[in-house]
């Protein structure tokens, strides 16, 4: 197999209800949303109508329909803004479904964060109640950000399954997802903590296998527990494929059943991309993601309260700046082109010093760093 072309038609060959794809960051899981979608529907746009499409999909897309308005200066409280979809408009003014969507939004979060829509829904503030009386506007974290746009997704997936289960198509309450083939659903698990991401991919399993019609989901995610937790879930269901799709050194792509839950030792894999990027110069921000990885597996293990201390102490004996350093890196962007951007050149510089530090310290074997001085 070479292009992600390619790896879309093998998909598509597959008649398997699940097919489960494990691949790291950077390794093309949106573009190959893109491709599916392009082979599958090629004439078909995000603002067709439902009864048009053969497939819909979750991706960075996806989440690219909302953003905020954050004016500060004219003191203007802070919303989530959503751009014209047929997707929301579906969800929120034809069916609304508004409430069903609060009620997922909230299984996860907060219960008393609570969202508020304007009159069209174009845009979503967001407060707290206490006592039954609103509190504040807030812009809500990325994590929240991102489960409140997949619990949209969710609403509308559920519904899809449930029309679709009715067998007798002249009963169905609509004919718009007749045509429907696949649902892609591409990564929904940026910026969550372990226990929303657990209890996320146990709810995306149990809605899956409620599906009693040809409806066929293609899953990519980059998380190993979320793979894990899918994967186990999948483990004796026969119409499920579990994969790992990897990016091979020469820019092509290898797609491989994986049989296991745990494909590789992941903390090591990670160690390995880093010190790669760093030995031909290609350092992107994704990378200080990495190496944050490294540190919070490792620190489990090893049975340290934090991740931040694994790191080496300046001269001063202080590991905070690195840690921050590490923090404002690592943290998620909104739009994901900005995980391939260039870091400076003095942070490419810490990276290769904390992998040498780390190498040295937990006695990590380096086979390709060699030790700036």
């Amino acid at each position: 197999m070479t292009t992600l072309n390619e790896v879309a038609n093998e998909l598509k060959k597959w008649n398997k209800k699940t097919q489960l794809i494990y691949a790291f960051n950077g390794t093309g899981k949106t573009r190959l949303s893109v491709e599916f979608k392009n082979l599958i529907d090629p004439k078909r746009d995000e603002n067709d109508d439902f009864n048009q499409k053969k497939i819909v999909y979750y991706n960075a897309f996806t989440q690219d329909l909302f953003y905020w308005d954050n004016d500060i200066e004219n003191d203007i409280e802070p919303k989530l803004k959503i751009q014209p979809n047929v997707f929301t408009d579906w969800i929120f003014k034809v069916h609304g479904l508004s409430g069903e969507v609060i009620d997922i939004f909230q299984l996860y979060v907060n219960k008393k964060l609570e969202p508020k829509f304007n009159e069209d829904f174009s845009e979503v503030l967001f407060h707290f109640v206490s006592d039954n009386t609103p509190n504040d506007n807030v812009k809500i974290s990325k994590g929240e950000e991102s489960i409140f746009i997949w619990s949209i997704f969710y609403v509308l997936m559920k519904q899809i399954i449930s029309e679709l289960n009715i067998t007798e198509s002249d009963s169905r309450s609509t004919h718009e997802f007749d045509n429907l083939e696949y649902i892609f659903i591409d990564d929904p698990v940026s910026s969550l903590d372990e226990n929303n991401l657990i209890e996320m991919a146990v709810n995306l399993a149990r809605r899956i296998k409620e599906s009693e019609s040809d409806l066929k989901f293609i899953i990519t995610t980059h998380s190993p527990l979320f793979y894990n937790v899918l994967h186990n879930s999948f483990k004796t269901d026969t119409t499920a494929r579990r994969l790992i799709l990897k990016k091979t050194e020469d820019g092509n792509y290898d797609l491989k059943d994986q049989k296991n839950d745990s494909p590789f030792a992941y903390h090591l894999y990670l160690k390995s991309e880093i010190e790669r990027a760093i030995e031909n110069n290609q350092i992107k921000k994704y990378h200080f993601n990495f190496l944050r990885n490294i540190l919070e597996k490792t620190s489990t293990f090893l049975g340290y309260e934090k991740w931040a201390d694994l790191l080496p102490n300046t001269s001063g004996g202080d590991s905070k700046p690195y840690e921050t350093r590490l923090i404002n890196i690592s943290s998620h962007s909104k739009h994901s082109a900005e995980e391939y951007s260039e870091p400076t050149d003095n942070d490419k510089r810490v990276l290769k010093f904390l992998m040498q530090e780390i190498n040295t310290m937990y006695h990590f074997q380096d086979n390709k760093l060699k030790r700036t001085k």
